[in-house]
């Protein structure tokens, strides 16, 4: 069976806050990319639970954040549309993905 390795480092400081993130996947050929804010959920079909990892550094300006949450949003109905094929209920986060950019102005 073949892998494929994706490698996240996390530099902290004295607090053992995030001041570096930095991600790897050799077989896109990432090395070493650098990030302000990492979010990684996986599921745990035993508990039936979702396990997350959000990590983001004290250089992550808020106004990028923000930006950052509306894509994953749109990212994951599209996700959610491709695993269920339920484009109404895709089409309903999406619905709310408008109404998050525009209640936080990310639009003109």
């Amino acid at each position: 069976m073949k892998t494929s390795d994706i490698k996240i480092t996390v530099g902290l400081d004295e607090n053992n806050v995030p001041d570096k993130l930095l991600w790897t996947a050799e077989d896109g050929g990432i090395e070493q990319e650098e990030a302000k804010a990492i979010l990684l959920s996986v599921w745990d079909s035993k508990k039936k639970e979702t396990l997350r990892i959000d990590l983001w550094t004290k250089e992550m300006p808020v106004d990028e954040m923000k930006q950052f949450f509306h894509q994953t949003l749109v990212a994951m109905a599209d996700t959610f549309e491709r695993a269920t094929a339920d484009e109404k209920m895709s089409d309903t986060m999406r619905d709310f993905c408008e109404y998050f950019a525009e209640k936080l102005e990310l639009k003109a």
